[in-house]
């Protein structure tokens, strides 16, 4: 018998890459891809599990499936830390003074 991709092989790894570059905006899209591609990578590991002799691209579901951790913890790291910001500075108001001081005080060591 043939062997056959594992369903959704590479789509969790691209799932994975996206959650690590996700995290840059706002953690928001790190969390969704991360969580979207460890569901996915659960399943196909199941998939696996029960006839591996079948399946090929098991390697692209380890893989995503690292990658989705390591964008999904940095993600709420970053979450977590934009909450603090706006907890500690009055929200985004205050959050935007700090980088126009910030701003002015590059522009004026120049």
């Amino acid at each position: 018998m043939e062997r056959q991709q594992l369903p959704n092989s590479t789509l969790i790894l691209i799932f994975g890459i996206l959650s690590i570059i996700g995290c840059c905006c706002y953690g928001v899209l790190g969390i969704i891809f991360g969580i979207i591609a460890l569901v996915m990578a659960k399943r196909a590991t199941e998939i696996y599990n029960a006839q591996p002799e079948l399946y090929t691209g098991y390697q692209n579901v380890k893989t995503g499936r690292i990658l989705s951790i390591i964008g999904l913890v940095i993600s709420l790291i970053y979450v977590i830390f934009m909450i603090i910001a706006l907890i500690i500075y009055g929200g985004f108001e205050g959050l935007q003074e700090i980088q126009e001081e910030f701003v002015r005080e590059m522009q004026q060591n120049q």
